[in-house]
C-alpha cells in the first residue's frame, strides 16, 4: 500500500515538472498581427513557385582587404582628413594624422565632424584609447560618436574605471546602458559597427517614428534596436527638434582624452 502511494506521489510530481516545462506562446498585439499578415492576402497559394519572387535582384557588394564593402563612403582611410571639418566654424580639422593610419584627437581643438550630411545609415569606426592610463572616471580617453550632430554612442576606457552606466563605453549617452562591456585591454583598437535609422517628422514637426539604433562593440550586440528618446543632454531630459540629414560627429572631450580612430566608413541606407 504504501509502495503504491508513492508511486502516485512520483507520478503527480512527474506531472507537475512536465506542466511547468511548457512553452508559452508569444504573442503579439492585433496591431501588430494585421503587419505581419497584410502582405499574405488572398487564395493560399497551392505551389512553391507561386510564392518565389525574382526581382529586385540584391546589387552585387564586395570588400576590399580592409573589409571596407564597395558601396561605403571611406571617410577616414589614415591619408588624410580631407572628410572632415572642425564642427565649429566650419575651417580644416586639426587632429593629428599618425604614421599607423589612424588619427588622434588634437585636445582643445573641438569636435570635428563631416563635410557630408546622412541619414539613416551603417557606419563603420575602429578606435582607441591611449595604452598609458590618464585620468579616471568620465576623463579617461572619453570622445564619441554622434551620429546626426545629436545622438551620442559613447567612447570611454571603462577597464578598472567605473562611471554611472549610461555613460559608459557603448551607452547611448544618458539614455541607454548597454547589454554587455565588451572593450578590449586599455590601449588595443576597438570597433563599433552601427545601424542607425534616422527619425520621421510631420510636417508640424511631430514625430511619426523616433530614430533607432543597433551598436555591436567588437562584435558583440550591446545596443539592440534602441529606441531613440531625443538628442542627447548632459543635463535635463532628451528632446526631439525636427531636422532632416546631418553629419557625424567625433567628440573633442577636452581632457587630453587621446583617443584615436582609423578605418571609418558609412553605408547610405
Amino acid at each position: 500500500m504504501k509502495y503504491g502511494i508513492l508511486v502516485l506521489i512520483g507520478l503527480f510530481i512527474l506531472s507537475s515538472c512536465q506542466e511547468n516545462t511548457k512553452t508559452t506562446p508569444q504573442t503579439i498585439d492585433d496591431s501588430e498581427t494585421k503587419a505581419v499578415t497584410k502582405k499574405y492576402q488572398g487564395e493560399e497559394p497551392t505551389t512553391p513557385e507561386a510564392t518565389e519572387v525574382y526581382e529586385p535582384v540584391p546589387p552585387k557588394v564586395t570588400q576590399d582587404d580592409n573589409g571596407v564593402p564597395s558601396d561605403a563612403i571611406v571617410l577616414f582611410d589614415g591619408t588624410d582628413l580631407s572628410e572632415w571639418i572642425n564642427a565649429a566654424d566650419s575651417t580644416a580639422a586639426q587632429w593629428h594624422i599618425n604614421d599607423d593610419a589612424s588619427m588622434t584627437v588634437k585636445d582643445k581643438s573641438g569636435f570635428i565632424q563631416t563635410k557630408r550630411n546622412f541619414g539613416s545609415m551603417q557606419l563603420h569606426l575602429e578606435w582607441k584609447s591611449p595604452a598609458e592610463i590618464i585620468n579616471e572616471g568620465q576623463a579617461r580617453a572619453n570622445s564619441g560618436v554622434f551620429i546626426q550632430q545629436r545622438y551620442e554612442v559613447q567612447i570611454l576606457d571603462n577597464n578598472g574605471n567605473p562611471t554611472y552606466t549610461n555613460g559608459q563605453v557603448g551607452a547611448i549617452y544618458k539614455q541607454s546602458i548597454p547589454l554587455a562591456m565588451a572593450s578590449v585591454p586599455t590601449g588595443k583598437w576597438n570597433t563599433y559597427d552601427i545601424i542607425f535609422h534616422a527619425p520621421q517628422f510631420g510636417k508640424s514637426g511631430k514625430v511619426l517614428q523616433p530614430a533607432n539604433i543597433t551598436v555591436l562593440h567588437n562584435g558583440v550586440l550591446i545596443q539592440d534596436h534602441f529606441e531613440i528618446e531625443g538628442a542627447i543632454k548632459y543635463i535635463g531630459w532628451p528632446k526631439y527638434e525636427i531636422h532632416g540629414k546631418a553629419p557625424i560627429q567625433l567628440q573633442d572631450h577636452r581632457d587630453n582624452s587621446r583617443v584615436s580612430f582609423r578605418n571609418i566608413w558609412v553605408r547610405e541606407l
